[in-house]
């Protein structure tokens, strides 16, 4: 239990359905836009979210952070990133526990996309990050450490390309109440996969069905940190294994018939492989995280 007796509640309803209707949201918070439809992606709750006034206040490698007109919530809306699940049973194994946000709805959105809404948490400066490390002996920090290692081991059976868990200072947040949280702490190994999908994507889809990486190619990072040669190849590879025309990928509206020329510059910044629960963050952002 905390802020006076709130219980951290998490609710995964039925894959591609968004569930407008929450009326056990905690008291005192805004309500969820009330989204309509059977089946929404990721880019029709966004649109949504910022029609209703929700703010976009952080863009990550997997997700995109809307903050709420009153600034209570921040609902997380990710076109794919499987790891993040591990992160809402973290919260729901850990109900109440002072060390992880609060979180009022879960849910799987259309094409393997989420949202999540979960209470707001500012960044914090690396001085006052650190002080995590004094949390050894915190009988509630040991809990989320054991149900964190166990809920690794899990997904790390289960989910292709599976990265790794960080309980570490770049994960920490401060919650409106002062207290330190930990957000986003499981990662999937995204270079590998990636690369995966520009050698076999068929391969790819017999380990995670298409109809649930139906937008996989929509995460910010890619669009942030990928040459125009390097987007292209990876649109075409994965139009190929689909059978289709470039047209044909969701968010396309003409065919392309080439890649237009990469204008970055010759020289690349170092990347690192499964650094800082990244799987491929370039060397100076290693180790930078948000509640994405």
């Amino acid at each position: 239990m905390v802020d006076g007796g709130q219980e951290n509640r998490v609710r995964r309803p039925a894959a591609s359905r968004y569930v407008a209707a929450v009326p056990e949201l905690s008291p005192g918070l805004p309500p969820v836009p009330g989204l309509t439809g059977e089946s929404l992606s990721h880019r029709q709750v966004l649109a949504e979210l910022a029609a209703a006034g929700w703010v976009p206040c952080g863009v990550g490698d997997w997700a995109v952070a809307l903050r709420s007109p009153e600034g209570t919530l921040v609902a997380r809306v990710c076109p794919f990133d499987p790891a993040y699940w591990a992160f809402v049973d973290l919260c729901r194994e850990c109900a109440g526990n002072r060390w992880l946000p609060r979180i009022e709805l879960a849910a799987d959105l259309e094409g393997g996309g989420s949202v999540v809404f979960l209470e707001f948490a500012a960044a914090v400066d690396h001085a006052v990050a650190g002080q995590w490390r004094t949390a050894a002996g915190d009988a509630e920090f040991e809990e989320v450490r054991r149900a964190a290692q166990m809920i690794d081991a899990r997904y790390r059976k289960s989910t292709p390309w599976w990265g790794r868990c960080d309980l570490n200072e770049a994960h920490i947040r401060r919650a409106a109440d002062g207290r330190l949280v930990l957000i986003d702490v499981f990662c999937m190994d995204r270079a590998l996969l990636y690369r995966k999908i520009l050698e076999d994507v068929a391969g790819v889809h017999r380990r995670i069905p298409r109809e649930r990486m139906r937008y996989a190619l929509d995460i910010p990072y890619i669009a942030r940190e990928s040459s125009t040669a390097e987007i292209f190849a990876l649109r075409k590879a994965w139009a190929r294994a689909a059978g289709l025309p470039l047209a044909g990928l969701p968010g396309n509206s003409r065919r392309c018939s080439k890649p237009l020329p990469d204008t970055r510059s010759a020289g690349r910044r170092d990347v690192r492989v499964s650094s800082a629960c990244a799987g491929g963050v370039p060397a100076d952002r290693a180790g930078r995280r948000g509640m994405l």
